[in-house]
C-alpha cells in the first residue's frame, strides 16, 4: 500500500486517488476528518467528503466549498475503493476514514479519542485493518487519563468552590470541541456560563445533535463577573474578563499533565482533560486491530511508541507530521 505525506497535515493514497485532510488538487476524492482548522481544507472552495456535523462546523468557520455528506457507517464506492466513515470520539462530527481496496484496507484516524468525548457521536472501529494511520499526540507513558466521570467532577468542583468563595471561574479550552465538552460537563450545575464568541457560534450545532450544553450565553464583558467563563489562553491574555475583580483559572488539556504548564500559563488548576486518546489506549488499540503496519503521525517521540509496538511484534513506521495545538 502506497501511503505518503502531503505537506503539513495531509496524507495521500495516490494509487487509489484518495486524500485525507488534504489541501491540494491531485486527488479525486478528499476526505476531511473533522472541523479543526489544521484539518480543514485551506482552499475553502474545494470539494470534499465529510460527516454532517463536520460540514456544519466547517461552515461556521468559513468553509464555502462543495461537500458530500456521509453518515457514519455509510459507504461510497469509487473506481478503486470502498470508503466508510467511523465515529472518532474526538469532537462532534469527527470521523475516521476506512478504505477497502484490492491493495488492502486502511484506517485513517485523523484525531480521535477512546473512550470517546461525551460531546461527540462516540467511537467505533472496523473489524479488520491492514494499515492503521494513527496520531500519537500524547505518545509517552506519562500521559494516562482519568475517567470522564472523575474529570467532570473535578471541573464542577472547581467551578462551585470558586463561586462559593467569591471568584469568577475561568476554564481555558479550545473554542471548538474542548469548550463544548467542558460546558457539557458543567451542565449539571445549572449555573450561567459565558463562552467566548468564537466558541459560541459552534454551540447550536452541538445542541442540534442532542448534546446538553447547559445554561449558556455568549461572553459579555459587562455581565461576566460571577458567571462561569470559558475562553482560550490567547483571548485571556488579550483582555478577556479583565474587569473581573477576583478570578480563578483552570487549564483543561492533555498538556495539563505537565506541572510546568502551571507556571507557563499562570493558572490555579491543571485539569488533564484531553480530546485525544492517551498512550496506553493507543497501544491497546494497536494490539486489538493487529494491523500489518501502523503509520504513526503527530508525536514528540515516535521511538517510544515504536518500541512498545515492537515488543508486541507490530510493525510500524513514523510519518513525520507536526503536533497540533487543538488540545
Amino acid at each position: 500500500m502506497n501511503i505518503t505525506k502531503a505537506g503539513y497535515h495531509g496524507i495521500l493514497l495516490p494509487d487509489l486517488n484518495i486524500g485525507f485532510d488534504y489541501n491540494g488538487t491531485s486527488t479525486q476524492h478528499t476526505f476531511i476528518s473533522h472541523a479543526h482548522a489544521d484539518h480543514m481544507p485551506r482552499n475553502r472552495d474545494s470539494s470534499v467528503y465529510c460527516s454532517p456535523n463536520t460540514l456544519k462546523l466547517m461552515q461556521r468557520r468559513g468553509y464555502k466549498g462543495d461537500a458530500t455528506v456521509l453518515d457514519f457507517g455509510e459507504s461510497i464506492e469509487t473506481e478503486k475503493a470502498r470508503i466508510t466513515l467511523y465515529p472518532a470520539g474526538h469532537i462532534l462530527g469527527s470521523a475516521m476514514i476506512y478504505v477497502e481496496s484490492d491493495e488492502g484496507s486502511v484506517l485513517y484516524t485523523g484525531d480521535y479519542r477512546t473512550p470517546p468525548s461525551p460531546a461527540s457521536e462516540g467511537f467505533s472501529i472496523p473489524n479488520q485493518v491492514d494499515h492503521f494511520i494513527t496520531e500519537a499526540t500524547f505518545g509517552l507513558p506519562i500521559y494516562k487519563w482519568d475517567t470522564h466521570e472523575n474529570l467532570g467532577q473535578e471541573i464542577r468542583s472547581f467551578a462551585s468552590k470558586s463561586l462559593d468563595n467569591g471568584y469568577t471561574p475561568i476554564f481555558l479550552a479550545y473554542n471548538l470541541g474542548k469548550a463544548q465538552e467542558v460546558m457539557h460537563l458543567l451542565a449539571p450545575l445549572g449555573h450561567q456560563v459565558q463562552i467566548h464568541g468564537a466558541g459560541y457560534k459552534m454551540c447550536d450545532v452541538y445542541e442540534e445533535a442532542g448534546i446538553d450544553l447547559g445554561n449558556y450565553e455568549s461572553y459579555d464583558r459587562d455581565t461576566c463577573e460571577g458567571k462561569i467563563l470559558i475562553t482560550t489562553n490567547s483571548a485571556l491574555n488579550n483582555g478577556f474578563a479583565s474587569n473581573a475583580r477576583k478570578m480563578r483559572i483552570a487549564y483543561c488539556s492533555g498538556w495539563a499533565t505537565r506541572e510546568a504548564a502551571r507556571s507557563q500559563l499562570t493558572v490555579h488548576k491543571l485539569i488533564p482533560l484531553s480530546d485525544h486518546l492517551d498512550f496506553f489506549e493507543l497501544i491497546r488499540l494497536c494490539e486489538k486491530l493487529n494491523p500489518k503496519k501502523v503509520h504513526i503521525t503527530h508525536t514528540p517521540n515516535a521511538d517510544v511508541v515504536q518500541h512498545y509496538l515492537d515488543k508486541r511484534n507490530i510493525e510500524s513506521r513514523f510519518l513525520d507530521m507536526e503536533i497540533e495545538e487543538d488540545d
